[in-house]
């Protein structure tokens, strides 16, 4: 159960866990978006995924959300109905325990709320939290940050674990090549020092901070470039470009908005950078990392978990700090900077592969269901 499946870093984990369990696992999933389908849901239809969607257009029809989740929870009778995130949670599991059939399990994917989060969204976590002792049988967190702020906002902590989020480590791997021809097409084809982002525009990933600490970092490194991917990141976006004018470094940026090469993007930086003022678990630095691609974080989330030692922190909301760990990352030789992002590819292999998120997932599918472990 989700609340819609367009592009998003939560989406796309959802995505990845359900087709890595094809033919590794006998679980069934379906999915059910009380919105939309989106270009996510296409995707996992294109593999074959059952994918349903009740078309609510605002949280005063989350009524008869409930309505649509229960005639399919009656069709299909799962053994186990998995929010992921708030609005699916509260629908997901006041259908099934209405329905009486399957164990609710509960995903939490965000940590803390910022402002303009909408009041639908917060309304909802609310509620969450007031029937999560009642509803869902476990709640999976994504973050061990998001676990804490749930658990200091009254959710039940006692039914409360987490599982990070895994990388796909091969779908990573991009030809050298591809990453040289992306800068060419660029302009920066000589000694440029890429520095990039990746992510949607919104108030959560910080940008303006990004921008600030790029006009920093631009002044004492001629051969900086910036690099911005994702949806809302072009041109086209006044607010971002407004930023970047102000800050007199036009020429050093590079908008591409939403793109479907983001791991040959990823590839074509020298560090990548997250900004964000606030984080449950980042994806995108993951995959970053599974592209040996050493980063530059905020200590937002579990972003610094992540890292390890393979990377840098700062304070978030600090654009001078955030320029202070990018300079650090670019004045160090290129190989040790290579040899930095060659040891966060191992940490991913180690510690968070996607097979290691599935199989955690699997664990927890057949505690709750009481089917014995698989061979």
């Amino acid at each position: 159960m989700i609340a819609g499946l367009g592009v998003g870093g939560a989406e796309h984990m959802l995505r990845r866990l359900i087709l890595s369990s094809q033919g590794a696992t006998d679980t069934e999933h379906r999915v059910v978006s009380l919105t939309t389908v989106g270009e996510v849901g296409a995707m996992l239809q294109r593999a074959g995924i059952v994918v349903e969607a009740l078309g609510m257009r605002s949280g005063a029809a989350a009524p008869l959300g409930v309505g649509g989740v229960r005639r399919r929870i009656r069709e299909f009778r799962p053994d186990v109905v998995q929010g992921w995130m708030y609005h699916g949670d509260l629908i997901g599991g006041l259908a099934a325990r209405l329905e009486g059939q399957g164990r609710v399990l509960w995903g939490i994917r965000a940590s803390e709320m910022v402002p303009g989060t909408p009041l639908t969204t917060r309304l909802t976590r609310w509620l969450c939290a007031r029937l999560s002792s009642r509803l869902p049988d476990l709640i999976v967190c994504a973050a061990e940050a998001a676990r804490r702020v749930h658990a200091a906002a009254g959710y039940d902590a006692s039914k409360m674990l987490v599982i990070p989020n895994g990388f796909d480590v091969a779908a990573a791997a991009v030809a050298p090549g591809d990453a040289r021809e992306l800068r060419a097409s660029l302009g920066w084809a000589g000694d440029e020092l890429v520095v990039g982002t990746v992510g949607r525009f919104d108030p959560y990933k910080d940008y303006e901070t990004f921008v600030r600490a790029a006009a920093l970092v631009a002044a004492r490194e001629p051969r900086a470039r910036f690099l911005m991917v994702g949806r809302g990141l072009d041109a086209e976006n006044a607010e971002l470009a407004a930023w970047i004018s102000r800050a007199g470094i036009a020429p050093r940026f590079a908008l591409l908005g939403g793109r479907t090469d983001v791991a040959r993007c990823l590839a074509a930086m020298d560090a990548f950078v997250l900004s964000s003022a606030s984080e449950g678990f980042p994806n995108v630095v993951g995959e970053a990392m599974a592209a040996a691609v050493p980063c530059v974080v905020t200590d937002a989330g579990d972003a610094a978990s992540l890292v390890g030692d393979t990377g840098t922190v700062v304070a978030p909301r600090d654009p001078a700090a955030l320029a202070g760990g990018i300079a650090r990352m670019l004045d160090l030789p290129s190989a040790e900077r290579r040899g930095l992002g060659a040891r966060a590819r191992a940490r991913i292999v180690a510690e968070f592969s996607l097979e290691r998120a599935r199989d955690r997932f699997e664990g927890v599918y057949r505690r709750v269901t009481g089917r014995p472990e698989a061979a």
